[in-house]
């Protein structure tokens, strides 16, 4: 990654991975995309890469975040989704030119228009994020249980109890957090 910038946090899922560009929503927040070329950086990583990229459609790439992390949000808590949150993954979904294309090996990719722009990549988040939303994949959306972060994201363990967006992040501070809790409480433990 590029030196002065925090790390990207890749998960499986491209909606919520996309959702995970800004993080500690509740604490310290943490902006992963704060350029355009950050932007270009997270897509190219995620199999969405595009030529170029201005700061008005970094702002829409944002809006684009922000309107999925509260509807996954919503619909992790079983809540009435935002309808500006809909308005804005139902206007970036359709606005993009993509097609899934399969690959030799068999798996899928996505092709954007002739020009890759920003907007044919945000397209397909915005329907990965439909497709989630929506129940249409095997898994469920929930939210992180660290209280700084509260992340939106998608459990496909078999149990579908999984508590931590991202097990070496938020689910490591919090075991570190309760064992040093518990060293306070009884400090001859450590011996």
């Amino acid at each position: 990654m590029r030196a002065g910038f925090p790390d990207f946090r890749l998960g499986s899922v491209l909606a919520t991975s996309f959702t995970g560009t800004l993080s500690e929503r509740h604490g310290d927040s943490v902006e992963r995309i704060p350029t355009p070329q950050r932007l270009i950086d997270w897509l190219a990583v995620s199999g969405l890469a595009v030529d170029s990229c201005t700061a008005a459609q970094l702002d829409l790439a944002r809006e684009l975040r922000e309107s999925i992390h509260a509807a996954a949000t919503a619909a992790a808590l079983q809540e009435a989704l935002p309808s500006s949150a809909v308005h804005v993954i139902n206007d970036r979904s359709a606005q993009g030119r993509a097609a899934a294309v399969l690959t030799p090996g068999g798996e899928r990719r996505w092709r954007l228009g002739s020009a890759s722009r920003v907007e044919d990549a945000l397209s397909v988040i915005a329907a990965d994020a439909v497709g989630i939303i929506a129940g249409e994949r095997d898994g469920k959306l929930a939210l992180c249980a660290s209280p700084t972060c509260r992340a939106a994201f998608f459990d496909t363990s078999q149990s579908r109890t999984r508590k931590w967006c991202d097990m070496n992040t938020c689910g490591n501070r919090q075991k570190k957090a309760r064992f040093h809790a518990n060293q306070r409480k009884n400090p001859t433990s450590a011996k």
